[in-house]
């Protein structure tokens, strides 16, 4: 097995590894989570009919939405010990603990980074395997930006709408007294947005992601013609210095996305 399948097959394991894990935790809470709903139930239903249906009968409606739901909560019950117990179990890690596939996994990743070590290529493959991850990275970088550039958008608009409804309902009605229910909706929903719009910062991130996109992509460009900063006649010092820039503007883009994520007084003393 070549180099790089070794490190991709340890990748799989790893990822196999968190999904088993993930999937585990969800039988784990199913399995011992649907018995105690199903015995919570049948309590607050016998509290429920002592509380408002001592001295008479429950509608049956009421008797046949409860019953289904129990029936519901005792099948589920039923096949989920069945898939956890039973000798032909269709669960793949059934009776095994959540700490044990964890630990499966701390081990999977060690052997990792052992065999990554042991494997490890030259600078040079490592660096050009890293130009070629790079197209990736802008197209999500440009993606986040599209979003957060659709939802400052998408604010606005109700900010418009909202403004706009609350001074022509205003006009409509004098006094407001028959609106007063739709003014006080359209103003509280242009408040929510206004504080949504300060607190999130929609189009500074997408101005900051569409920035670190348009930089990674012109230096690849660069690169690839040759071009200043990268016009030396080694194309190993050419990929060195490209990894040091890329990974410069990546450690920016993520210093900007702390900033916006800070109060505003965290942010000026950031700066």
């Amino acid at each position: 097995m070549s180099t790089t399948d070794a490190l991709i097959q340890h990748r799989r394991d790893i990822a196999d590894l968190r999904q088993r894990i993930k999937n585990r935790r969800l039988q784990v809470v199913g399995l011992y989570g649907t018995p105690v709903l199903l015995v919570v139930s049948v309590a607050a239903g016998a509290v429920v009919k002592i509380s408002f249906w001592l001295h008479s009968s429950v509608s049956s409606a009421i008797t046949n939405i409860f019953g289904g739901a129990l029936a519901f909560l005792v099948l589920a019950t039923v096949v989920q010990f069945y898939a956890e117990f039973s000798v032909d179990t269709p669960w793949k890690d059934a009776k095994k603990s959540l700490r044990s596939l964890k630990l499966d996994l701390e081990l999977a990743e060690e052997r990792r980074i052992l065999e990554a070590r042991r494997l490890t290529p030259p600078a040079i493959e490592r660096q050009s395997s890293y130009r070629e991850r790079l197209p990736g990275e802008i197209a999500r970088l440009r993606i986040e930006s599209t979003h957060y550039r659709r939802l400052h958008l998408f604010m606005q608009w109700l900010l418009f709408i909202g403004s706009a409804g609350v001074s022509g309902v205003t006009a409509w009605y004098d006094p407001p007294q028959p609106a007063k229910g739709i003014l006080i909706a359209l103003g509280s929903g242009v408040s929510v947005v206004t504080a949504a719009v300060g607190y999130f910062k929609p189009r500074e991130r997408a101005f900051n992601l569409q920035q670190t996109a348009d930089s990674m992509e012109q230096h690849i460009t660069a690169l690839e013609l040759g071009i200043a900063p990268y016009n030396n006649v080694d194309e190993a010092v050419n990929m060195e210095a490209f990894a040091t820039i890329v990974e410069g503007l990546r450690a920016e883009q993520r210093m900007r996305e702390q900033q916006l994520d800070q109060p505003q007084q965290g942010q000026r003393e950031v700066i």
